[in-house]
């Protein structure tokens, strides 16, 4: 990739560089950070870079390889979307299910059911119902329920057999995906944790358990509320902005259940951990929930717009004022901010790590978890439901654990074995550091010693790598 722009008696051309060869060694990310233009055409410019070194993934560039995660069973069977309805006719307004018996019929009240999708939890919900009749035959919803049949034959049908799937032809009064296999996971709960599958701000809450997801929304078959706290903290946040995607005009994060929530590593909270952790993550969910029942405008989007102005140290005023005022917005920050700090207190963590530094551990954390996996031990988050029978698979041992790939670690690099190597890599620790005394060049290595590394500088010198500056010292 090249840019030219005009030098006034000629073309200046600036080149971008990508040099990759096959290793396991570190690789390095010059960064062009500031750039003076000589006093002569001979000067030439003189460049400032910022210089990181780690792996280097397929988007050209240095972190964790949140990518390289692997699902845990410890999660698995707990995550879906919602369901997905191919038929405009399904969704009723509350005046429209009473009409058709619900509150005065049980039998009505067991297929026609609260509906809510991403609008309804991150603006003003709809207060919408949606027809259900998953599990039934055509005969059977028209004989227990025939004022729910009539309106679905003279609203959906005429939709549904113009699809061009058979299945969803044949069956029509059924959704096109009725999240059948995963239904027995959300029956036995009196609520669960969901979360907008495309959004700005990556929010949890809990559902109650009688109201249906759309297809939009990300279910989570949890009423566990540590779990709440733990998905809603920082570090799970960072984690899902890392492994999604990103969608839309607002480029908005998206949160894919298989990359973000069945690879990531769960901390193993002590009772007590859990007990606070459950005591934030109920607080969380009913401060939100109580200031926009007393403020029915107030949106969850809304609320969390000013909590980022507010973390960002801008001014509060006008409407954010007023959405401040309504939403408790000061609270909110507190109760993220003490969720942030009992998580990391929960994973054994600093409560002041970075975000990358962050993403490493959890990166580290979900590859020793799935080792744990493939000897049999699964620390499952759900057990009476993902083992009901209590089933302890035996330690299987180390020989059999599964392929999951290097440790990402940010440890000193080995010191290199062949002569070549060692030059090569005395180089490139040289250029990353700019200047250093043979003593500073060894300490980047396991087992690098400055005796050892003093002749490869002076080899350097000598062909014009480097050069010998005060104080014993080399530069790049």
């Amino acid at each position: 990739m090249s840019e030219c722009a005009d030098a006034g008696d000629g073309a200046a051309v600036r080149i971008a560089m990508t040099v990759a060869e096959r290793s396991k060694a570190p690789g390095r990310l010059l960064t062009v950070t500031e750039e003076t233009k000589g006093q002569t055409e001979a000067e030439g410019r003189a460049v400032r870079f910022e210089i990181q070194k780690g792996k280097i993934f397929a988007n050209l560039r240095i972190g964790a390889d949140v990518a390289g995660a692997v699902p845990l069973k410890a999660n698995d069977g707990l995550s879906t979307r919602g369901v997905m309805l191919f038929g405009r006719g399904f969704i009723v307004t509350e005046e429209q299910a009473c009409s058709l018996g619900l509150g005065a019929d049980e039998k009505v009240a067991q297929v026609i059911k609260p509906y809510r999708n991403g609008r309804d939890l991150l603006g003003v919900s709809r207060g919408v119902y949606v027809i259900d009749l998953v599990g039934m035959t055509e005969e059977q919803v028209r004989r227990k329920v025939p004022l729910v049949y009539q309106h679905v034959r003279d609203t959906v049908w005429p939709e549904r057999k113009q699809n061009n799937r058979e299945s969803r032809k044949r069956n029509w009064w059924i959704f096109g995906e009725a999240l059948a296999p995963f239904r027995p996971a959300l029956e036995p709960l009196k609520r669960y944790i969901v979360t907008v599958e495309t959004a700005k701000h990556r929010t949890f809450q809990f559902l109650d358990g009688q109201i249906l997801p759309d297809n939009k929304l990300v279910a989570i078959a949890l009423d566990e509320a540590s779990i709440l706290a733990v998905l809603s903290s920082r570090q799970h946040v960072a984690w899902s902005l890392s492994a999604g995607s990103w969608l839309g005009v607002g480029n908005d994060p998206v949160y894919a259940k298989s990359k973000c929530f069945d690879p990531f590593p769960f901390p193993d909270p002590t009772e007590d951990q859990k007990a606070r952790l459950r005591s934030l993550g109920d607080q969380l969910d009913a401060h939100r929930k109580a200031q926009q029942a007393a403020h029915p405008k107030l949106t969850l989007t809304g609320m969390y717009n000013v909590l980022e102005k507010l973390r960002a140290n801008e001014r509060i005023e006008g409407k954010d004022r007023e959405i401040y005022d309504q939403g408790l917005v000061g609270i909110l920050r507190d109760l993220h901010d003490q969720i942030d700090a009992a998580v990391a207190d929960a994973y054994g963590w600093p409560a002041t790590l970075t975000d990358d530094e962050i993403l490493h551990r959890l990166v580290d954390l979900n590859r020793e978890r799935a080792a744990e996996e493939a000897r049999g031990h699964i620390r499952y988050l759900r057990p009476d439901y993902q083992n009901p029978q209590g089933y302890k698979a035996q330690d299987k041992g180390e020989q059999t654990a599964l392929d999951i790939g290097p440790k990402d670690t940010t440890e000193k690099a080995p010191w290199p074995k062949s002569l070549p190597e060692q030059i090569a890599a005395v180089r490139a620790a040289l250029s990353d550091m700019g200047e250093a005394t043979p003593e500073q060049v060894a300490r980047q290595f396991k087992r690098g010693r400055a005796g050892t590394v003093q002749p490869l500088l002076e080899s350097l010198t000598a062909l014009g790598q480097a050069r010998a500056t005060d104080g014993g010292r080399f530069a790049a």
